[in-house]
Formats: C-alpha cells, structure tokens, sequence
C-alpha cells in the first residue's frame, strides 16, 4: 500500500509548521522536548516516513560528490524553493527567522548557487568579493583600484558587488552574503555588519576584511574620521572662525555611526578644547548629496538670521557647489565665508578648495593584502589599520 502521508500531514496532526516537523526530524535540540513528543507521535499515528517519497519509493541516497540542490535546501528549512530564492537574493522579503534557518542550512549543507556551481571546477584560481555602494559614492571605485593593485601580482580573481547607500537604507546593516560565485575571502566597504551576518562569516571561515566599517572580531581597515574633523575645526578657529556649519546627505537608520558623525564628533572636540560651545556647530541636511544639492545649500544657508563664518562640506562634490553658490550671490571667499572640503579629489585641488585628503587607494591596498595574508597562511586574523587624514589648506579658508 502506497503511504501518502506528507510533512505537512504530521505538521496539521501535531499543530505545528512543517519547518517544526522538519527541525524535530533534522535539529532536535531546536524543539522542545514537549513539541518534539508530539511530532513524534503524530509520525507514530500516521506512519509517516521521511526518507520515502510521496510514491512510496525509496528515495536514493545521494552520492557525496553530487551537489545540494535548492529542493534539498528547501526541505531541509520547511519552506519552498521560492522562499530559500527570496532569502539568497531578496531578502527583505523574508522573515527574519525564516531567513536565519534558510542561510543556517545553506551553511550546514554547504549548498553552492547555480552560478556558482561551475566555478567549482576550477582550480589554483582564488577568487575574492568586494561589496560596496560603488554607484552611489565615487570613493569606494578609488578604494577598488588599491584592491586590484593589490592583487594585480597573484592569481586572484576580484568580483564585485554593489549595494544600495547605507545613507538612504531604513535598515543599512549588511544581511546577506554575495551568492553569485565561490568565494575563498570577502572586503566588505562602507557597509555596517549585522552580528548575525558576522557570527556566519565566522562559520563559514569565510576570510573577511572590512574597509570603512568597524565590527568586533572582523580586522578591518579605516580612516580616521574623528582626526579629520578635528583638523578642519583646529584649522578654521585659528582662522578666527566661530560659527560653523556641516553639511552633508541625511541618515535614516541610526543603527549605525555615519562619517558625518564622527567628523562633527571631531570638530566638537576642537570647540570645546578652545572653549567654544556645540551651538557653535550646526548640521545642515541636503536633499541632493551632489554640487547642485551643494549651490541649494549655499542659498539657503545665505539667508539664515545667522550666517556661518564656515561651512565643511562632507565631500568635494558638495563643497564645489557650494563654492558655486556662495560666488553667485556676491559673497568673497574665505574672506565673507570659508568653505572646506573633504576627500581630497582632483576637483577640489582644480578649485583651490582646502581639503582633508583620505588615502583611499591606500586602504583598499593594504584591506587586499591583509586578505591576501589570510587566505595564503602568512597574515594574521583580524588585524585593525587606522590610517589618519590629511589637511590640505588653499585659497577657500
């Protein structure tokens, strides 16, 4: 007689989900022992049995060298294949427990993407990924010519991948690994670590380096940007300046400490070791994070009750507009308004535009060789860099 009882049976039978039919199955300590009791009686009652298809056929052990299918995934997790798709490659439309058992029995299983398959046959060939916003922000694409400079001279293969501003996202914190390729080492840049993303890395021992980013246990290679806006307010008080606007993109998650904050925690340490108040400082939010976003600025800043005697831009795009600005509507600068930069670009140095220079091709250099380092045995885990910025004073202060 041909046993049609399926998971979802023992699952309606015990008042449970499936997923829970499968872990008291798979992962027992996952359940109690009460739930467990009663999946198991319910099994008992119905005589189902797991390792037979629905056709009463029994199912074919499949042979270690054969790959885990996504089917195998699926089941594994007590979800469909469209929920373990979802969960690899739209995972804001996945629970997160559900997402946490999907990537838990990826991990177990050692599951490998399709795409990813056919890589790996090859051989002596390693291959790292570099995840960054690089459409949103120029910098990391200077930040990625240190990382290929770096691995120019070994037989290494950089694959990138792009993410969404963290600025922009409600939920900034990077989820989900890079499935798109086999990967022996990952740089994860200018994007915050979730802790359950950090303990899988770990699992995996999945060598991983970040860059402009902090995360416990992870080395990582920063610039510091406190020292930056220390040196911008150090620089603009002996100036003789007083009042001070920052000005820069908004941030809508605060589940993380942006550039931005930790510049202006920089210029506040300034002011106050010269005896200047924080009302001193003001924030000031663009909607356009780009030069004409900076010349809107500029306007709107021109007709505040109380000028500022400077204003730092939080990059050189948005201090070239609102150079721009400032021109337009007849003040001098520095002389009736001082404007400061930051990154160091070319444009800024084709402006005259005083500057804190970060070395960013310097820091996805050394981001790639201390990953080289832990993939080859010679390096270290978990090695910290801070690198430290760099004031270039010209004609706009």
């Amino acid at each position: 007689m041909v046993n049609n009882v399926t998971i979802d049976d023992v699952a309606a039978r015990a008042g449970v989900s499936a997923a829970t039919v499968s872990q008291a199955l798979n992962r027992p300590a996952r359940v109690s022992a009460s739930t467990r009791r009663r999946v198991l009686e319910a099994i008992s009652q119905l005589g189902y049995i797991p390792e037979r298809e629905s056709a009463g056929r029994v199912r074919q052990k499949r042979p270690e060298s054969a790959p885990v299918t996504i089917y195998e995934v699926a089941e594994r997790a007590g979800v469909s294949i469209a929920t373990v798709s979802h969960a690899l490659n739209r995972p804001g439309r996945v629970g997160a427990t559900t997402r946490e058992r999907v990537l838990d029995v990826i991990d177990e299983m050692g599951f490998t993407p399709k795409p990813a398959a056919v890589t790996l046959a090859r051989k002596g060939v390693g291959r790292i990924g570099v995840v960054a916003p690089f459409t949103s922000y120029a910098s990391y694409m200077m930040r990625l010519m240190g990382v290929l400079e770096a691995c120019a001279a070994r037989n290494v293969d950089v694959v990138v991948f792009d993410v969404p501003s963290v600025a922009a996202a409600m939920s900034p914190l990077l989820r989900t690994l890079p499935v798109t390729g086999r990967l022996d080492g990952l740089l994860i840049m200018g994007v915050p670590l979730e802790d359950a993303m950090a303990r899988r890395l770990s699992r995996r021992k999945l060598a991983t380096v970040l860059v402009d980013s902090l995360h416990k246990g992870l080395g990582w290679v920063n610039v510091d940007d406190e020292a930056g806006g220390y040196q911008v307010g150090t620089h603009l008080i002996e100036r003789g300046h007083r009042s001070f606007t920052y000005v820069s993109e908004g941030q809508r998650s605060a589940e993380y400490t942006s550039p931005a904050q930790l510049r202006m925690h920089g210029i506040l340490r300034a002011l106050d070791e010269r005896g200047l108040t924080e009302d001193a400082l003001r924030h000031w939010i663009v909607p356009a994070n780009d030069m004409p976003g900076g010349r809107e600025a500029a306007a709107a800043i021109l007709r505040l009750a109380d000028v500022p005697a400077a204003v730092i831009a939080h990059h050189d795009g948005l201090a070239a507009g609102l150079l721009a600005g400032f021109r337009a509507a007849g003040c001098r600068v520095p002389e009736d308004i001082a404007v400061v930069g930051y990154d160091g670009s070319d444009l800024a140095q084709a402006l005259e535009l005083t500057t804190v220079d970060q070395p960013f091709e310097e820091t996805g250099r050394i981001a790639a060789t201390l990953l080289l380092g832990q993939l080859d045995g010679t390096g270290r885990p978990n090695q910290q860099v801070k690198l430290t910025p760099t004031l270039i004073v010209r004609a706009t202060s």
